[in-house]
């Protein structure tokens, strides 16, 4: 019998403590899989859907768990020393420990991912690494399995984490049929790269009226040399001043819008690959998506099912 414990923090994330409650603790797993909720203090603890959970064990729970997940939490307070002293010393004893989401900020508090890398929500990750730079923050996988310390990206990338244990712990049989019972899908393409807000630029204070020139221009084949000119900068110049103010290199600003309005147009039209390609400025379909991948590591396809149900070529 393995033994999952879900520490619920103060404002745990509702959603997050169900993933893990719905894949181990259903009744359909209790052959393979224990669950409980242990918090720092047994009882009532609050959520940030508006309505509590009961936890009925306490931190001496973690001792004897084979898994521990901590989901997410808010606000992103560092918990107790009583907890990130629990923590480490489960995890030295050998329990696997996982977080959902913004859980990764009470594993970072506890130290466990001092020189590893990490997964959170895309809206947290800047200020996880801030917070602890021995940390190496990715914020564009659903999740990072580092062996025995496990990070999801935000919430429903709970699901893919947790999937991806069982998969581990009794093969990929045991994980689909989890899968096809939370009518989820038992591996998805790409990571949180997908769903990160892509918001409209703001023009660079400096070369504003030349980044918005640009855009209105991004389906034509343009050059470094091109967008100095119509700056008024010797390219070299204006490669290294677009650099310092944009802090990346004027192609890299370009591929970038690009792929945004990309994005856009996978949205909210039916334009075909070859159409969105070329309106982008992107060449061919096979460089359209070899761009894209690199960017969201998902297909320009894929992405158009994710957001629209349906693909079109």
């Amino acid at each position: 019998m393995h033994h999952v414990v879900a520490l619920a923090l103060p404002g745990v994330v509702a959603f997050d403590l169900a993933i893990p409650a719905q894949v181990f603790g259903h009744e359909d797993e209790r052959e393979r899989y224990s669950f409980r909720i242990c918090a720092a203090e047994p009882g009532m603890i609050a959520t940030t859907s508006g309505f509590p959970v009961y936890a009925a064990a306490g931190l001496d729970a973690l001792a004897t768990a084979n898994t521990i997940v901590v989901p997410g939490f808010e606000p992103l307070n560092d918990p107790p020393a009583a907890v990130s002293d629990a923590l480490r010393q489960a995890a030295a004893g050998g329990a696997r420990v996982v977080s959902v989401c913004t859980g990764a900020f009470a594993l970072a508090a506890a130290g466990l991912l001092d020189g590893r890398r990490a997964a959170t929500h895309w809206r947290n990750a800047q200020q996880l690494q801030t917070l602890h730079p021995a940390v190496t923050v990715d914020a564009e996988v659903l999740y990072v399995d580092d062996g025995a310390i496990s990070t999801s990206a935000g919430v429903a990338a709970g699901i893919d984490l947790c999937l991806h244990l069982v998969r581990k712990d009794y093969g990929t049989e045991t994980a689909n049929r989890i899968a096809r019972r939370m009518v989820v899908a038992p591996h998805r393409e790409g990571g949180q790269a997908q769903f990160i807000e892509r918001p409209v630029a703001v023009p660079l204070a400096q070369f504003g009226p030349t980044c918005t020139w640009a855009r209105q221009h991004m389906a034509e084949p343009l050059s470094v040399g091109d967008l100095a000119a119509h700056a008024g900068w010797a390219p070299s110049t204006f490669a290294r001043r677009f650099l310092a103010e944009a802090g990346t290199t004027p192609l890299r600003w370009l591929t970038g819008q690009r792929i945004a309005e990309a994005c856009r147009l996978l949205e909210t039209t039916d334009l075909t690959m070859e159409a969105i390609a070329a309106r982008c400025g992107l060449g061919t379909t096979a460089n359209f998506r070899l761009h894209f991948m690199r960017e969201l590591n998902t297909t320009p396809s894929g992405y158009r099912r994710l957001y629209r149900g349906r693909d079109r070529t």
